[in-house]
């Protein structure tokens, strides 16, 4: 048992190291698909999150009436990298349900297409980090060195992400209810992360065992300890999360490739 899931595990690593003209091909299919349809296109990148700050930012200083100093860096510093989460992970859920025709008609590992849209995700990210560029234009106070290990965070990130995505791809294909249910877990984990309130704000609550077994609260905090606080990010809090979505990554890829033989029936 152990060995068969070494074997696959490994089988996965491969095909997704070995398929680099595929995974390009993929993720500028992604890309090109994303706002195609809008007259400003890829501009919404950069819009896109703007438009989230905003309204979080009225819900928090007007609606809650909280003091927050530079609030619109505080709550972008960690709407950015969430939204990158969110869209990836719903991407990559759908990503092979999506590719019904495609997979039906071609032989090639199933896999590079959670691992595709992933990446399109991260390329995505990438632009919005200017909209993160502009707001220090308001801000330059708040700027500091720290802001150069954001890939880092990233980085521990993509890994978390990338786990799901390949998890929730392959246990979709034949349980369409994961991406129904995705939409509402996704909604509920916003909340239950340090989004639009600091961790600081709920410690010694109920709430805060909730907050010290969720990933993002390690990955938020550290996203604004960089770009807001000027300090360095949660080191043990990414270890651990970096960790988790190791073991997490190798057992996704291993569920992954023990059923995508039935992709193809199912589709």
């Amino acid at each position: 048992m152990r060995l068969g899931l070494v074997r696959l595990v490994m089988r996965g690593v491969l095909d997704l190291r070995t398929r680099g003209r595929l995974l390009q091909y993929l993720v500028g299919t992604d890309l090109k698909r994303t706002h195609a349809d809008t007259v400003m296109g890829q501009v919404w990148w950069l819009i896109d999150p703007f438009f989230s700050m905003a309204i979080y930012a009225i819900l928090v200083t007007v609606v809650f009436a909280k003091q927050i100093p530079d609030a619109p860096l505080f709550l972008f510093a960690a709407i950015l990298p969430w939204q990158w989460f969110q869209t990836s992970l719903v991407d990559a859920t759908t990503s092979v349900t999506a590719r019904g025709n495609l997979i039906r008609q071609i032989q090639f590992p199933k896999i590079v297409l959670p691992a595709a849209s992933s990446i399109a995700g991260t390329i995505t990210f990438g632009f919005g980090l200017f909209s993160l560029a502009v707001l220090y234009l308001v801000y330059p106070g708040r700027l500091s060195p720290w802001l150069l290990m954001i890939p880092v965070i990233a980085a521990v990130q993509y890994v978390f992400t990338l786990a799901l995505g390949i998890l929730f791809a392959g246990v979709n294909t034949f349980y369409r209810d994961v991406q129904n249910l995705l939409r509402h877990v996704t909604r509920i984990w916003f909340y239950a992360s340090p989004a639009i309130y600091s961790v600081t704000a709920l410690k010694g609550s109920v709430f805060g065992l909730v907050l010290a077994l969720n990933p993002f609260t390690y990955l938020l905090t550290s996203y604004r300890n960089v770009a807001y606080y000027g300090m360095a990010p949660d080191w043990v809090g990414l270890l651990s999360v970096l960790l988790v979505s190791l073991v997490l990554l190798a057992f996704s890829i291993w569920v992954f490739k023990r059923i995508e033989t039935g992709f193809a029936k199912i589709l």
